[in-house]
């Protein structure tokens, strides 16, 4: 397994929904802002259907906060919610539209997302809403740069992707989250209202359990915790 390239200046991470990073790889995005980089995070939806028992007009907002807060945690300053509807994301071209405007915004080399395949492993379905989000994500970093694609979009065209990681099962990269773990793992337990309605059990340990899950270390990576991505190279 090849190390993640480190030579750019800004990332931007690209999500469905408040959680998604920290349930994956913001130990990475710690490191990442350790080192000086910019990262920012843009996310599809408030995540405002994802709390049962509290109506999407209490939980968009309260998930919203919940997300800057855990941005905050691991040095993230730019927090962006495209207000598009929690769990009736739809891919084609609209959504490819809206997310190529948002990389145009802002202008990154590397573009990160989640794991958008099929299921999580044999007998746990993905989320519509990651299904879509991925795909769309992986097709608007190649539209962004074309003037001919979305024409009427204020944004200037940007060429400057140079990647898109997707943290995924089937990892071809990795990144050395040794020192950021703690800081991942208190990034995801700002999420605490929607973690106490996830489990009986403590945020603490679902949010250790969870963290140290995903950053096990990787076949063929020489580190003690790690981050995997599948790394897609944009012409």
């Amino acid at each position: 397994m090849e190390t993640m390239p480190e030579d750019w200046n800004r990332a931007v991470v690209i999500v469905a929904h408040p959680d998604d990073i920290e349930y994956g790889c913001a130990a990475a995005v710690a490191r990442w802002t350790a080192q000086g980089k910019d990262v920012r995070y843009v996310l599809a939806t408030s995540g405002e259907a994802g709390i049962a028992g509290l109506p999407p007009a209490e939980s968009g907002p309260l998930r919203e906060d919940e997300e800057r807060r855990s941005a905050a945690v691991v040095g993230v300053d730019v927090v962006e919610f495209l207000g598009l509807p929690d769990g009736r994301l739809e891919g084609g071209v609209e959504l490819r539209r809206t997310l190529a405007a948002a990389i145009r915004r802002h202008q990154p080399e590397l573009v990160v997302t989640m794991n958008f395949g099929g299921t999580w492993g044999p007998g746990y379905p993905n989320s519509a809403d990651h299904r879509a989000l991925g795909q769309g994500v992986l097709d608007a970093a190649q539209d962004a740069s074309n003037e001919w694609i979305f024409p009427e979009l204020a944004e200037a065209p940007w060429g400057g992707v140079r990647w898109v990681a997707v943290n995924t099962l089937t990892p071809s990269h990795a990144v050395d989250v040794s020192e950021t773990v703690e800081r991942a793992v208190q990034s995801l337990a700002e999420h605490a209202r929607y973690l106490e309605a996830l489990s009986d059990e403590p945020v603490e340990k679902q949010t250790r359990e969870q963290v140290e899950m995903v950053t096990g270390p990787k076949s063929g990576f020489g580190a003690e915790r790690a981050v995997g991505f599948e790394l897609f190279y944009v012409a």
